[in-house]
């Protein structure tokens, strides 16, 4: 892709709001941060906000991709000598550059490789803008604790630029096709002579599709994408956390000129359980128990998330508090090695009584009466 001339006067990282040596997950992070706060569908008839959207867009399709953020930085290092070329001599102090025959020598290569053109060379066609990746889109998706922990196939219903669905991105209204420009020639872009070297800006007359509509489509006004509701189907793995991004490839928003679609993020929020909690793979519950099973043991019959039960046996002087490992009988979860299984953690607490049945306090009284140890014993000083 050649360089544009608004490379030279625009600085896309302030745009952003990073550094030039952000990495590309900083600088995606800081893109979708202002995305979703600059969004249409968050600022509604706010054309401010929308022109603020369409400029921190325009940064990140620049610098957000590889390729193209090397020649940007590359095309930024020129300053305003960059800007400058082809006007000519200048005086002292000026700002300008001079050119002669000495000082071009493999520059000519140099800027030809970096513009997309060799120099002066008019034999060969310039390429137009071309097509354009459409927006990444982000949604969220609410879930129950059991569909989160066992995976579900739903679907999530958002608003989003879409293929025109009347002239399928033709932009032209049904019956009639689009022409080839008459200004570009089909390419896209105009070159700028300025002395030694050109530059391409899109074209006036087309918007640098290379193509004119004489009859618009009347649903999407010519654009080819449309804004409109619409399902998508999302299948959800077992053991997905809550706030997990999901990404679906090419779901996001529709591409321009014939350019692929962007992605859609699907971030998860679960629900709580009332009986279960999470940790990792493993399935947690706090089951009550009364002092005489604490102290003489028994057998405990625990539900699970699949509405089964297990039973679990509690020996003996098993303290309040304990916690006991049912294996199997956790999240379903994939990792590297295959699909795994986590435990169902079963945490038990002695229940105590707020109120006693005058036979319960005598029992409780007879057996405070017989019992000499006392658990504080190594409390005691002096």
């Amino acid at each position: 892709m050649a360089p544009q001339r608004e490379w030279f006067e625009k600085d896309y990282y302030a745009v952003l709001g990073v550094p030039e040596s952000a990495t590309p997950k900083e600088l995606t992070r800081a893109y979708r941060k202002l995305a979703r706060r600059y969004h249409p569908d968050a600022n509604p008839n706010d054309a401010a906000a929308e022109d603020r959207f369409k400029e921190v867009s325009a940064a990140y399709d620049v610098v957000g991709d590889e390729a193209k953020r090397k020649e940007y930085d590359e095309v930024r290092k020129l300053g305003p000598v960059g800007a400058g070329f082809g006007r000519g001599p200048t005086g002292p102090g000026s700002g300008g550059f001079t050119f002669t025959s000495d000082n071009v020598g493999d520059l000519g290569d140099l800027f030809g490789n970096l513009f997309g053109r060799a120099r002066r060379g008019r034999g060969a066609p310039s390429r137009g803008p071309g097509p354009q990746r459409g927006p990444d889109i982000e949604t969220e998706l609410q879930l129950s604790f059991q569909g989160a922990a066992q995976g579900v196939t739903t679907s999530v219903n958002l608003t989003s630029e879409a293929t025109c669905s009347t002239c399928h991105g033709s932009g032209a209204k049904p019956g009639t096709a689009p022409h080839v420009c008459a200004t570009c020639g089909g390419r896209g872009v105009l070159d700028e002579d300025q002395g030694l070297f050109s530059f391409s800006q899109p074209c006036p007359t087309c918007g640098g599709r290379g193509s004119t509509i004489d009859e618009p489509c009347p649903t999407c006004r010519g654009t080819g994408v449309e804004r409109r509701p619409r399902q998508v189907k999302v299948r959800i793995p077992g053991g997905v956390a809550d706030g997990q991004r999901i990404r679906l490839k090419g779901r996001g928003g529709s591409g321009r000129n014939g350019g692929p679609s962007g992605d859609l993020y699907v971030v998860v929020r679960v629900a709580p359980h009332p009986l279960f909690g999470r940790r990792g793979r493993d399935l947690t519950i706090t089951v009550p128990i009364t002092f005489p099973e604490a102290v003489l043991g028994a057998d405990l019959t625990v539900p699970t998330l699949d509405g089964s039960s297990v039973t679990l046996r509690v020996p003996p002087g098993t303290r309040s508090g304990r916690t006991f490992r049912v294996r199997g009988k956790g999240v379903a979860a994939t990792t590297a090695n295959g699909a795994t299984l986590g435990d169902l953690l079963v945490t038990v607490e002695v229940a105590v009584p707020a109120k006693l049945s005058n036979a319960e306090r005598k029992a409780v009284e007879a057996l405070a009466n017989v019992t000499d140890e006392s658990p504080r014993a190594y409390l005691e000083t002096g």
